[in-house]
């Protein structure tokens, strides 16, 4: 049977319009006539439009068009993504962090960090800066007295967790100083004031810090004296006056830095407005732009697609975002304007599911798009709208996410208005409650894939990659060089087991002392001298100064009774155990009797 066979017999002498943007004929424009005209060629692809909005065409036309649809293949109309329909979650107020006293720095820096286990948040002090680490579980109400990290001379403008030591962070100040703390594993019950290391080398504030992304112990830190510095903190001494490499090949101050996968290449914005791509063991600046309309702010290497991503301002002052070829900064791949706000935009890539979300200092929107290797590179998304403003913004870790929800992403927003934490999660719609392996790629693991020395030879490794899959294995850090009795100090035994089950990498090849250990945990479980109890805010109400208003003396009151309530319920358990002894001892006594 003949193909016009099947086709449906139009009736004659009547017309059909079919409209200009019906596949599969494209939109040419005629030049010796302004009249639109249909021109069929015999081939396929040789119908085309004249450029009008619509054509009318004789019915002996059509036929051969709806043959060409039937013969050729179907193409969708829009792109294909499993992310297209991702979605803003905010937490609800139980599971906020309120009274939060967030600082009120001018300076455009997240002033939050995030790993699995804390929340640190930069915040004020009286005579130099402070930051807050607050246990991740512990939401709600924070107590006004609660106890701060408070070692700087002046404000603090920058925290970092370690990347492969959730109880290690850094922190840069006013002061000129880069400190390294030790967080303890048990609530805090009082100030921390000694850190566990001290870097001094710059000449001015030190604004910025970064943690190499695959080496342990390697610290970038950049200040007003323009220079980015290099630290190796993998050495015994607790103050370190000289870091192992200087880089100093900015003009001015620099506003960002940010790693590619493996950490071979740091790329900078500095505030002479141009990007800079730098072998930063070598200090040879490979690319730089000398685009004059993009003022660059933040710069981010979008993973390993050799490309980067940067915002900032237009000339006319609207706020913009751009897209480059790293390995070729003269132009832009992609330009464009967002809107005329004076906020600044904080760029955040997830190369897991090449997501890139656009935050704005000082509005409450977070746009996110899809990157792709192929034009048109960035693909808008949908964007989460708040009409609470945003100071900063922290990130947690993908090891850190709730997969059981399909979340992908987490953020905590700071608004300051309020002294509020708010958590935000970006989840994928499924209904299924299982593993969603599609959404969830292998991710970075919280173990080095370098050591220090081994990155300064030369030595370049991609991050260790983990499945997220729940029982896969452990996927989070823990402290390396603190002691286990504190670990016995808190009274929640959930953080008990979670602490208790993770280990260093190094310290999978020492089985027998790792037994010995968990041993002498069990012991310290049973023994009750280590059973202390602590409050809900994380120290003793004998330590706190006395209540100052009628709230603060109500709220001290409930927590004494809260206290005694546990007291009562221990000395009742106390007194259970005694009886079951007593009642042992006698068995044993009758049975010795009897024989």
């Amino acid at each position: 049977m003949h193909w016009k066979n099947l086709l449906p017999k139009p009736q004659e002498n009547k017309s059909l319009v079919i409209l200009k943007n019906l596949y599969p004929w494209q939109a040419v424009r005629n030049k010796q006539s302004s009249v639109p005209r249909a021109v069929w060629s015999g081939d396929p692809s040789g119908f085309r439009d004249t450029g009008c909005s619509a054509v009318t065409l004789n019915s002996d036309i059509f036929e051969k068009i709806y043959s060409v649809q039937l013969m050729m293949s179907w193409h969708p109309r829009y792109r294909s993504s499993k992310f297209r329909n991702v979605y803003g979650k905010a937490a609800s107020k139980e599971k906020c962090y309120d009274c939060v006293p967030i600082t009120h720095s001018v300076h455009d820096n997240h002033f939050c960090a995030v790993n699995p286990n804390f929340i640190a948040v930069v915040t004020e002090c009286v005579g130099g800066g402070a930051f807050l680490v607050i246990p991740i579980k512990q939401t709600g109400k924070l107590d006004p007295h609660y106890p701060k990290v408070c070692g700087h001379k002046g404000n603090v403008l920058d925290i970092k967790w370690n990347p492969f030591n959730d109880f290690v962070i850094a922190s840069c100040s006013e002061d000129s100083t880069v400190k390294i703390w030790d967080i303890p594993n048990q609530l805090l019950k009082r100030n921390i004031t000694s850190p566990k290391k001290e870097l001094l080398g710059h000449a001015g504030r030190v604004i910025l810090i970064e943690w190499h992304p695959t080496a342990d112990n390697i610290l970038f830190s950049s200040g007003y004296d323009y220079k980015i510095m290099i630290w190796n903190l993998d050495v015994q001494e607790a103050v370190i006056s000289k870091p192992v490499k200087i880089l100093d090949a900015h003009a001015d101050v620099v506003l960002s830095m940010s790693f590619n996968t493996d950490g071979s290449l740091l790329a900078t914005a500095c505030r002479d407005r141009k990007i800079r791509v730098i072998d930063p063991r070598a200090g040879a600046v490979l690319q730089e732009t000398s685009y004059k309309s993009h003022r660059v702010n933040k710069v981010l290497f979008l993973g390993n697609m050799k490309k980067l991503f940067s915002t900032g301002t237009s000339r006319w002052n609207n706020r913009q975002i751009a897209l480059w070829d790293q390995n070729d900064l003269s132009v832009p791949l992609l330009e464009e304007d967002l809107d005329g706000s004076s906020g600044l935009l904080f760029p955040i890539y997830d190369s897991d599911t090449r997501m890139l979300y656009v935050v704005g200092k000082g509005d409450g929107n977070i746009r996110y798009y899809e990157i792709s290797p192929e034009k048109p590179y960035l693909n808008y998304l949908m964007e989460y709208r708040s009409h609470l403003p945003q100071k900063g913004i922290g990130m947690m870790p993908k090891r850190g996410l709730d997969v059981s929800s399909c979340e992908i992403f987490r953020f905590y927003k700071l608004i300051p208005t309020k002294g509020l934490i708010e958590p935000i999660s970006m989840i994928v719609p499924r209904r299924s409650e299982s593993y969603q392996e599609d959404i969830y790629p292998l991710t970075a693991a919280a173990q080095p894939a370098l050591t220090a020395q081994q990155w300064l030879n030369g030595v370049n490794k991609g991050p260790l990659l983990v499945s997220l899959r729940p029982g896969s294995g452990a996927v989070n850090s823990i402290p390396q060089s603190l002691e286990p009795e504190p670990l016995m100090k808190t009274t929640d035994l959930s953080q008990q087991q979670t602490w208790g089950g993770r280990m260093p990498l190094e310290d999978k090849q020492k089985p027998r002392e790792i037994e010995d250990g968990r041993k002498q945990v069990k012991v310290e479980e049973k023994s009750p001298k280590n059973e202390q109890t602590c409050l809900s805010n994380c120290f003793d109400i004998f330590e706190c100064p006395p209540p100052k208003t009628e709230n603060e003396l109500l709220r001290m009151f409930y927590r004494q009774q809260e206290e005694i309530r546990r007291l009562r319920e221990l000395i009742i358990q106390r007194d259970v155990q005694i009886k079951q002894l007593e009642l042992e001892i006698r068995n044993l006594c009758t049975d010795t009797g009897s024989n």
